[in-house]
């Protein structure tokens, strides 16, 4: 059992600065993310676009605010449990609350903060009749270990970032790399497209255009797929390892099953006060939340995170008061011993 202060679903930009601000007031947070790595879609989806209204930074990728916010929050010493999905949740006789993953990993916590973002990401399939079949027997939506496919044979099927960058990795990596895709166009990065192309002009990998994975074959195991180029005879190629990199669908998941208010597929909360939902201690903040005026930008959950935190403290230190500090005077002390501060003035006559 994995206890903690704030239980935080969903490891985005919302949930990771929330781990901030509760660490400015001594709570220890623990997230969950079905992803394989914190920065929700900042990470999976466009770790290499700009975005341009975070504050105090005109440009800035949308990976590196995650790495920024990582490092923010490092010294508060947040644990997470990564690739796996919040499937359930309990109320004990105390008050708090018991979250169980899909994978059975169980978390104790007084306040639950659901920072989910449009949902869960749950990974868009192809239609192959047989896929099921081979899931974690050759057949994978995400890639958590690039050394599970360490001088293996890969096909990997998509034509976006992903895609592209995962085969770039993995031709370092893996004894072959193939990837199939629809079209002769990728949307992707100009560098990762110009990569591609270098390595497929020198044979480090095989690059099948215009075409689509048909069928995946093998006993135990996956063995084979065959893939069809534009309506014609199918073709077989022996692999290892199939890997569709088609994106993420966002769902609201298990969650949506926890007795909360929903409100087009969103979280309802008190906007007014803290950002509570209908069942007390559970939070909901980020762009899972709905409520009048609701803005879904990555400032906003920053606001959001703050709030929940003060109120959260409430509800865990119940009769202490709170005082608001500044940071700038009186620093910061993580929990791992370090600490920040401004240079403090001195007082000294001049002789």
């Amino acid at each position: 059992m994995i206890k903690t202060d704030i239980l935080i679903i969903g490891a985005g930009p919302t949930g990771l600065f929330a781990v901030f601000e509760a660490g400015l007031l001594k709570l220890k947070c623990h997230l969950i993310d079905a992803l394989a790595e914190p920065g929700g879609q900042c990470s999976e989806i466009y770790p290499k676009k700009p975005i341009y209204d975070i504050p105090a930074y005109p440009e800035i990728l949308a990976g590196d605010l995650t790495k920024k916010l990582l490092e923010q929050s490092k010294q508060f010493e947040p644990g997470f449990t990564l690739g796996e999905r919040a499937e359930t949740i309990e109320k004990q006789v105390d008050g708090s609350f018991v979250v169980t993953t899909n994978k059975g990993t169980q978390h104790s916590a007084p306040v639950v903060a659901i920072a989910g973002g449009l949902g869960s990401f749950e990974p868009r399939k192809p239609a192959i009749k047989n896929l099921s079949d081979y899931e974690d027997h050759g057949v994978a939506y995400m890639i958590k270990d690039p050394e599970v496919y360490r001088n293996k044979r890969v096909v990997i099927a998509g034509g976006g970032d992903s895609a592209l960058d995962w085969t770039i990795f993995l031709s370092e990596v893996a004894s072959n790399v193939t990837l199939i895709h629809r079209r002769t166009e990728f949307r992707g990065a100009l560098d990762s497209v110009e990569k591609v192309q270098a390595l497929k002009d020198n044979g480090s990998i095989d690059l099948i255009t215009p075409a689509e994975v048909t069928g995946l074959y093998g006993k135990s195991k996956l063995d084979s797929i065959s893939y069809s180029v534009s309506n014609e005879k199918e073709q077989h190629i022996k692999t290892d390892a199939f890997i569709p990199l088609f994106g993420l669908s966002p769902k609201l998941g298990p969650i949506s099953n926890w007795g909360l208010e929903i409100e087009k597929n969103a979280i309802k909360v008190n906007n007014s006060l803290d950002y509570q939902t209908n069942i007390p201690g559970i939070f909901a903040i980020g762009d899972v939340n709905i409520y009048p005026g609701k803005l879904k930008l990555i400032l906003c959950g920053f606001h959001e995170a703050t709030l929940m935190c003060q109120a959260a403290y409430k509800i865990i230190n119940p009769g202490k008061r709170l005082v608001l500090k500044y940071t700038t005077v009186t620093g910061i002390d993580g929990f791992d011993g370090t600490r920040k501060e401004a240079t403090k003035s001195v007082v000294k006559s001049i002789d």
